[in-house]
């Protein structure tokens, strides 16, 4: 009866357990080159492979500077010419959101705006980003506006300028005197002409201005918000498969 009992110190033989199956050396799952990425571990947002805004403020700055040349062409060819209707100041605005973009590069990026002065660069270039978007599509409506009037002009020159009356269904008609103008040609050809070419850079710069707008507004709700709700709902699955 007896003789069929093993010692209190003798283990069964088999197989050992499922918990001591790995060795001392397997801690798990390494951290390679292609190991996923925690919840929580973030790079830096990048847009067509360079690190963002560096492709936005770089277009920014060259339609910004194309739009301010071209602005202070317009206002060359007369002196009564209104602000609104020589958009350099659309272009200025522009290139100051661009350079505050550029400048953006040279701060460190921190994962979730764990700095304060990368937190403050950011939202000031999104309100920028959004001011340049108004003022481009203010530019676009005031030069289309312009431009419409020139095609319904009758323009003659007399006393070193250039008079232009637009007529209407009414009994009276409006006359346009453009100041310093030796050749009416250079307002109905040139000028004319500019107001086509600060409408397309304008409407392109709005887009450029509207899709940084996009960016960030993506990077910091979708990303942030929607991406740690992914986090925490994979991690609880993989704690489900666990037990």
């Amino acid at each position: 009866m007896g003789k069929d009992r093993q010692p209190r110190g003798q283990k069964k033989q088999g197989g050992p357990p499922a918990a001591d199956a790995a060795g001392p050396d397997d801690m798990g799952p390494k951290k390679g080159k292609g190991a996923p990425k925690e919840c929580g571990e973030e790079e830096a947002r990048t847009c067509c492979g360079c690190r963002f805004p560096l492709l936005p403020a770089l277009l920014q700055l060259a339609l910004g500077i194309a739009v301010t040349v071209v602005g202070f062409l317009m206002a060359s060819i007369s002196s009564s010419l209104l602000v609104r209707d020589t958009p350099f100041w659309a272009g200025i605005i522009v290139c100051l959101v661009a350079y505050l973009g550029l400048f953006m590069l040279c701060v460190s990026y921190q994962v979730d705006e764990r700095t304060c002065i990368q937190f403050a660069m950011k939202l000031l270039y999104f309100l920028l980003s959004a001011l340049g978007l108004t003022v481009c599509v203010l530019a676009v409506a005031f030069a289309a506006h312009h431009y419409s009037q020139l095609t319904r002009f009758t323009c003659e020159t007399a006393l070193n300028s250039c008079q232009c009356k637009l007529f209407s269904s009414e009994t009276f008609s409006r006359t346009f005197v453009y100041q310093d103008v030796t050749d009416c040609a250079s307002i109905t050809g040139t000028f004319k002409l500019f107001l086509l070419i600060q409408m397309i850079l304008n409407v392109v710069c709005s887009l450029v201005c509207l899709l940084a707008c996009f960016v960030m507004w993506k990077h910091r709700y979708q990303v942030f918000y929607v991406g740690d709700r992914i986090c925490s709902l994979t991690t609880s699955e993989g704690q489900q498969q666990t037990v």
